[in-house]
């Protein structure tokens, strides 16, 4: 049965994003899920199907607006076209909409440069870092682990002192032909037998098995610049997996390091700006008064006005946070908070009393001698 989960939670995006924000999410799932990269990991592979399952609805505009409407039931049959059943679908018949990703980036359907030689797979992972590191930029190091070329059989996936031989199926050339509908039209697909190297393999490296890859760890520095937002990658290029052709002549992919930003204990961001709520007292706010206000780099003098209210927000000119592109730094929101006091000295009492006459409001009297009229009148 198709999932019945969230298809915005599935790609973690807000029902507001856009195509580019939806193609992205899946992107970044596809990659991590992808089946090569979790070999007999059954669990990796129903998260790749299920997050086709979101992209193939949300991309599509009237599948999305009748999901957002009715919900899977819709899709199922209410007011709009079913969705496939993903739990019973091969991998490989979804890995059309995983290359379509790539096709507008230079890239067909094999992930191969259009008249080049094939690219490697993309890899990810995530770093974490902290509202002041997103003021002034960082550094991480990152340890991953990636596919790597097999040095015993540099790539061949064949046994050292053999060579791979030609495809019987394609004589070499990775793909076959296929005639349809009496001769009329020719379609060229990938060889199903050597997979489009156009060569196969009789005595298999010991070491790779055959693949002509290995897993091997890397550790590397990433420079986050200032104003990264969280969920933002960096891209690092050439430090994903290298070609799978063998030939050693391909493109490696990239690393994408996920940003994840950290909450801090007082700003809440928004964009570029912060926001920060902060105690002020009755006589501040009645009286006004200069205060100094915590920022991400030192502090900053706040004039409090005469009369203020709960709730007013003051705004502090460049004490945000830089925009990513133009470096120009947000604002820092002060939403005042009145703190009244708790426990008051019998001075402090004594002149708010007065104070009060002065308004002509009625306030409780004092605690004893209100609780000492509730005990005349109930004789207790």
């Amino acid at each position: 049965m198709p999932t019945t989960r969230d298809y915005y939670e599935i790609l973690s995006i807000e029902k507001t994003a856009d195509g580019e924000e939806i193609k992205r999410a899946y992107r970044r799932l596809a990659m991590k899920y992808h089946p090569d990269r979790n070999p007999g990991d059954t669990e990796a592979e129903a998260r790749f199907k299920e997050a086709a399952e979101a992209y193939e609805v949300l991309s599509d505009q009237t599948k999305r607006r009748i999901y957002d409407q009715y919900g899977h039931e819709g899709l199922r049959g209410r007011g709009g076209p079913a969705t496939h059943d993903f739990s019973r679908m091969d991998v490989s018949d979804i890995f059309s909409m995983f290359n379509d990703i790539f096709a507008g980036g230079g890239f067909n359907g094999q992930g191969r440069a259009r008249g080049g030689p094939a690219r490697g797979y993309d890899l990810e992972t995530e770093v974490e870092i902290d509202l002041a590191e997103v003021l002034t930029g960082c550094e991480r190091d990152v340890e991953f682990t990636r596919m790597d070329v097999c040095e015993a059989c540099t790539g061949s996936g064949a046994k050292p002192g053999s060579k791979p031989v030609k495809c019987g199926t394609c004589g070499g050339h990775g793909k076959v032909q296929q005639t349809g509908l009496g001769g009329m039209f020719r379609m060229v697909t990938t060889c199903p037998h050597c997979g489009g190297r156009g060569s196969t393999i009789k005595d298999h490296c010991e070491t790779c098995r055959g693949k002509g890859r290995v897993p091997k760890p890397r550790k590397l520095t990433v420079k986050i610049p200032p104003g990264i937002q969280d969920g933002q990658a960096v891209r690092v290029q050439g430090e994903g997996e290298p070609s799978p052709d063998g030939s050693g002549s391909g493109v490696r992919g990239d690393l994408h390091v996920v940003i994840r930003v950290g909450e801090h204990d007082l700003y809440k961001r928004q964009g570029d700006h912060l926001i920060m709520e902060m105690p002020v007292t009755f006589t501040q706010a009645s009286l006004g008064a200069k205060v100094d206000v915590p920022t991400l780099d030192g502090k900053a003098e706040l004039t409090i006005t005469r009369g203020t209210q709960h709730g007013h927000v003051f705004k502090v000119q460049d004490k945000g946070l830089p925009n990513l592109r133009s470096g120009r730094r947000g604002d820092l929101h002060v939403v005042v908070r009145l703190e009244i006091p708790k426990k008051m000295t019998s001075r402090q009492e004594k002149l708010l009393r007065e104070f009060a006459e002065t308004e002509h409001q009625a306030v409780l009297p004092e605690s004893q001698g209100f609780w000492k009229k509730i005990q005349d009148i109930f004789g207790t």
